[in-house]
């Protein structure tokens, strides 16, 4: 094995430097081979060689930007499977809760519900071991689930109403993996898609998509790229064709040679050339999204609704090596119709570059685009000489701050605890028969929800479970001062040992003015407090619905429901209607 490896390694090598032998690098690569070379046959302990191999080769790669990256034989399928969009397996979603993995939703048309599997089935045993416990991992469910195509696995599954456990043999076959989470009609003209990925699948949901809100009656489109970290560079380019008419520039790409610049442009097949289009991106909208995004802000296509995107514009071209691992080695750079880099830098680090978003939350970048400080170097115009800027990401036109008032201290203990999914999925497997027997549609369920009082349920079991809601500040701030104010200072109260807070405190208590002043502010830091439990209580108890409708329904009704909640899409469907706002940013539609 050790001589094979060497072999490969060397014959890559070597032929790499044969090719180069008049490149100034040619003895750079015959270093490398001696190097391997040397140590497979001189090290003192038996060397494994592959691992080396493709350590140094990791290394290497790194030393260059942080997309050109190896993957090993085994990693390659996995890797290959959400832009590929599809997988083999047995076809279900599930939730790992107290130490079981249970059945969220079952993929139609899929094995498992083609042997009769259900969405609340817990598993117990697979291929007769017992397969709960704490060894029950994410990564562990995914390697017994999925596998090679026509290999079967068995199932012996708990279900609510059964005393005995049922046994299933599944056979594993492919499991499409859907790139559009969700798509839906707001109101009688404006539709929404939600785009999770630009896979191989990725435009003929588009089209299907459209056509169905078209029939619908859409003539408008929310369209939402939030989250979505891009894909095929060919999808992009389909997909952004949708939106544009016929012969503009969609993206160009340039390499080393800044002469050789490819222009990727429109064709005249667009399925939504017209009508208002608002686009929604975050801080974790990259590549195929930043394209897509890019061009349709730089033709004034539509109005750009968010925060600044990742800033990933760097092109990576595969190469696949002998024993089938890849390099994806990046080859170009993207850049957007009006001449913007979409690729923030990246010269400090892959530490600095990775710490980039968490960065953006200490500048205040995320509640603020004040702080967001750019040189006139990296100034460009779109079509209707708009101002907008490169040097990496997308800046949106309209800015969404991040929502930090919603995470109180109640949200993080039930979210730490695992509360919320926990009595969600509790809640469907108990009720799961009645509801879907009563209310067999999604609409008929959420206006009923209102008075099924799951909220009242949910507040009672996370109090069964150790978590009581947190007093709010401003309430304690000024009960404890009334209390103060009624003790003074004796024997009752712990003794004051430091001065300056004897001091503040005497003046409490002799100065009528200071301690109006005072009780004012602790009053005002209690609304601002009890607003904030408020908003926080709201967003529990929408996430808490959503989930329940997940379970229910299927996950594209999760963000149909979750919406309730969410100011950039709320903000999206107020200015997609906003005639001012579609002429102050210029917008053809």
């Amino acid at each position: 094995m050790k001589r094979t490896v060497l072999t490969l390694t060397l014959l890559l090598a070597f032929s790499v430097a044969a090719f180069a032998q008049k490149d100034k690098n040619s003895n750079e690569f015959m270093k490398m081979g001696q190097t391997m070379n040397r140590i497979a046959d001189y090290y003192v302990d038996e060397p494994d060689m592959q691992r080396i191999n493709e350590k140094a080769i990791s290394t290497m790669l790194s030393e260059l930007d942080p997309h050109s990256v190896f993957i090993t034989a085994k990693e390659v399928q996995r890797t290959n499977e959400g832009l590929e969009g599809k997988f083999y397996g047995i076809g279900v979603m599930f939730q790992i809760l107290k130490d079981s993995v249970h059945v969220v939703e079952v993929v139609r048309g899929g094995p498992a519900e083609k042997v009769g599997m259900l969405a609340g089935d817990v598993f117990v045993k697979v291929n007769g071991k017992m397969f709960v416990g704490d060894s029950v991992t994410n990564s562990l469910v995914m390697k017994r689930f999925r596998g090679d195509k026509g290999t079967k696995v068995s199932f012996d599954v708990k279900r609510r109403g059964h005393k005995d456990l049922l046994h299933f043999d599944v056979v594993r076959d492919v499991i499409p993996i859907n790139s559009i989470d969700t798509y839906f009609m707001i109101d009688k003209n404006t539709g929404y898609i939600r785009l999770d990925r630009f896979a191989r699948t990725t435009m003929s949901e588009f089209r299907k998509a459209v056509h169905e809100l078209k029939e619908q009656g859409m003539t408008q489109l929310i369209f939402d790229l939030r989250g979505n970290g891009g894909g095929f560079l060919d999808v992009a380019v389909a997909l952004a064709d949708e939106f544009l008419p016929r012969d503009k520039t969609i993206v160009y790409t340039k390499g080393r040679d800044s002469t050789n610049v490819h222009y990727h442009k429109s064709t005249d097949r667009g399925e939504f050339e017209t009508g208002r289009l608002v686009v929604l991106i975050d801080e974790y909208s990259a590549s195929a999204s930043e394209i897509v995004t890019g061009a349709i802000q730089d033709w004034d296509r539509g109005i750009v609704i968010g925060r600044r995107s990742f800033g990933k514009g760097l092109v990576q071209r595969i190469f696949e090596l002998n024993d089938r691992s890849q390099i994806r080695l990046t080859i170009a750079r993207y850049y957007t119709p009006s001449g913007r880099c979409i690729q923030k830098p990246y010269k400090d680090g892959l530490e600095a570059y990775y710490r980039d978003i968490s960065n953006r939350y200490s500048h205040k970048e995320m509640i603020t685009t004040d702080s967001i400080s750019l040189p006139d170097s990296v100034k460009y115009y779109t079509s209707a000489r708009r101002v907008v800027y490169g040097g990496g990401g997308i800046i949106p036109d309209i800015f969404i701050p991040v929502d930090t008032t919603r995470m109180s201290d109640y949200w993080i203990s039930l979210n730490s605890k695992g509360l919320i999914n926990r009595f969600a999925l509790e809640w469907t497997e108990r009720n799961r028969a009645n509801v879907l027997a009563k209310y067999p549609k999604y609409s008929d369920f959420v206006a009923a929800y209102p008075t099924m009082g799951v909220e009242k349920e949910f507040d009672k079991f996370v109090k069964d479970n150790g978590v009581e809601k947190t007093t709010v500040r401003g309430e304690w701030a000024a009960a404890w001062v009334n209390d103060y104010l009624k003790k003074k200072v004796n024997d009752t109260v712990n003794p004051l040992k430091d001065s300056e807070y004897a001091s503040y405190m005497k003046k409490l208590i002799d100065d009528p003015k200071f301690r109006s002043e005072m009780m004012k502010k602790a009053k005002d830091e209690d609304q601002k407090a009890k607003a904030i439990v408020a908003k926080s209580d709201k967003y529990i108890n929408t996430l808490v619905k959503s989930l329940i409708v997940r379970n229910l329904y299927g996950v594209r009704y999760y963000y149909e429901t979750y919406k309730e909640n969410d100011e950039a899409y709320g903000t999206a469907v107020r200015v997609i209607n906003d005639n001012k706002m579609f002429q102050k940013f210029k917008i053809n539609n």
